[in-house]
This record gives structure tokens, sequence and C-alpha cells, in this order.
């Protein structure tokens, strides 16, 4: 199955883990196929999973691609079957559903131009320096590696990965930001604009660590340590005090910040929860159902 030696300049550039087992999530496409090739490579047992959403009725001939690839790459496999329905936010739950239903530890084959994507879409979003940062490197052992690359890799390894008509349907933004905003940016830079959004990201991330580090220093239920302290490491502890799964809104950051400061004695945050300060101290509260605000109609 192709030249292993010639996977080598590709699989140095890798972070897979030092001791297995080793869980790839795998669609089948370029990358996904590069990350469980490469993975092999380690030495480690590896596990392959395969998630059919239920979107496209090939979703079983994609299964049993991957499940070839598992076999001859001498990986185990395990596939799981999804019933999500067309229609509005799809890719997002999409992708909630597919990682709900995989390991919490599985790697992804993204590479540094879905790192440019996401990049570019965190900021579109209107995110902050931690949106900069882009995708952690922790389960993304590929990310440093190019989408040629993983093609290279497929070729290499003489396998064929399976095409998804997804990642040319414009009503997905990640879509036009791959085929229309990064070729226009490449135009205007008259350069390949990616390895400059990913050393951004990398530069966004290191500052991002040490400005985590001096918040945990913050004692967040201290009232008066929180609004004496600098506003950027005031609102990264308030931000992880508060996280429930992904971190409130900036307005919420910002109420709980009034509160700390005594410019109001308490503030609704999202989740049914309310911040309240009392001799000084900052404490988290659920609200019963019948206090909490109901969103007003459009």
């Amino acid at each position: 199955m192709g030249n292993y030696n010639a996977l080598g300049p590709f699989f140095e550039q890798c972070m897979f883990p030092s001791t297995g087992p080793i869980h790839c999530a795998v669609s089948g496409g370029a990358d996904s196929s590069a990350l469980l090739i490469l993975a092999s490579l380690t030495g480690e047992e590896v596990v392959a999973h395969h998630v059919d959403h239920g979107l496209r009725p090939n979703g079983p001939d994609e299964s049993s691609h991957v499940a070839n690839l598992a076999s001859k790459v001498g990986a185990d496999f395990r596939s799981v079957v999804l019933s999500i329905e067309d229609g509005p936010n799809l890719e997002a739950r999409a992708r909630e559903a597919r990682f709900a239903s995989l390991p919490r530890d599985v790697l992804t084959g993204h590479t540094a131009d879905d790192q440019a994507e996401t990049i570019l879409l965190h900021l579109l979003r209107g995110g902050g320096p931690d949106a900069l940062a882009g995708m952690r490197d922790d389960q993304h052992p590929i990310i440093r590696l190019r989408r040629a690359d993983t093609e290279s890799v497929c070729q290499i390894f003489q396998w064929r990965p399976t095409e998804d008509p997804s990642n040319d349907d414009p009503r997905f933004r990640r879509n036009r930001i791959r085929h229309e905003v990064l070729p226009l940016l490449n135009k205007v830079a008259e350069r390949d604009v990616v390895p400059l959004l990913v050393r951004a990201g990398q530069i966004a991330e290191k500052d991002a660590e040490l400005l985590d580090r001096l918040a945990r220093e913050i004692d967040v239920t201290d009232a008066v340590a929180v609004a004496s302290a600098p506003i950027a490491l005031a609102r990264r502890a308030i931000r992880a005090w508060l996280r429930e799964g992904h971190p409130p809104d900036l307005a919420s950051v910002e109420r709980v910040l009034q509160v700390a400061r005594g410019e109001a004695l308490g503030t609704e945050i999202t989740g049914g929860r309310s911040v309240r300060r009392t001799d000084g101290k900052l404490r988290v509260e659920t609200l019963a159902k019948e206090h909490r605000e109901v969103p007003e109609s459009g």
C-alpha cells in the first residue's frame, strides 16, 4: 500500500499522542483519511470512528469505505448512524451531534487551511483575541499540514478518498470562506495568506495562555479584586467562572463587572442564572423558572 518511507516528512509535522488508543474521526475525505493513515505510523492502537449523519443516501457506502481503510492500516473501526433533519443551522447541529457521539479525546483531520478558515469565521462573528487563536493543537494533530499535503498522503498510500458534496454547498459560511474569501485575499495580498493567518493565530494563542494564567490568580468571588483588576484580566476571570460549555456573552460579563464595582446589586446572566453581591462577595445563583426572563417576541 504505497511507500511508507515517503510519508515520513508528513508524519514528522504531526503531533499525535504518545500513548494509545488513538481515536480518529474519519469521514472518508482526504484530510481525515490522511489523519488515519499517519496515525497508524505511531505504532499505537488506533481506532477509526465514522459518523453517518443520515443526510445522504450513500452514507452506508462511505462507512464501508472508511472501514476498508481502517482494515488496511490495521486500525479498529466503529460506526455510528445518526438521524439529523435538514434545515436551519444544519452545519452546527450536525457538528454538535457528531461530537456527542464520539469519544471526548477523538482527533480530527483539520489542517492549516481549516485553521485559517476558522480564524476568519471567528472574526466575522465578532470574536476577540481568543477567537483569533483558532483551534488548539491538542485534538488536531495534522493541523500543520496543508490540504494539498493530505491529498499527497492519500496518493502515496494509493488510497482514493471520498468526495463530500457538502463541501461545495454555499449555504455553509465556511465554504464561502474557502471558495470565495480566501482566494480573494490571496489575490489582494498577492500571496498565500493561510500561513499569515495561522501565524497570527499562533501568536494570539500564546498571548491568550499568558492572560489566562494571570486571570487565574484573581479571586473572582472577591468583588474588590475583580473591580480593581485590569479589565482584560477581569473579563477573562469572569468568563472562566461562568463558563458552562460555552463562555458567557460579553454583555453578561460586562453586567457582572458592574455588580463587582457596586454599580448594581445583581444581574441575570445566560443559562437561567444570576450573579449577586453580598458583603463584597460575588456568588452565582440558579434562578427559579418563574423568575427567568422570557425573551420578547419579535
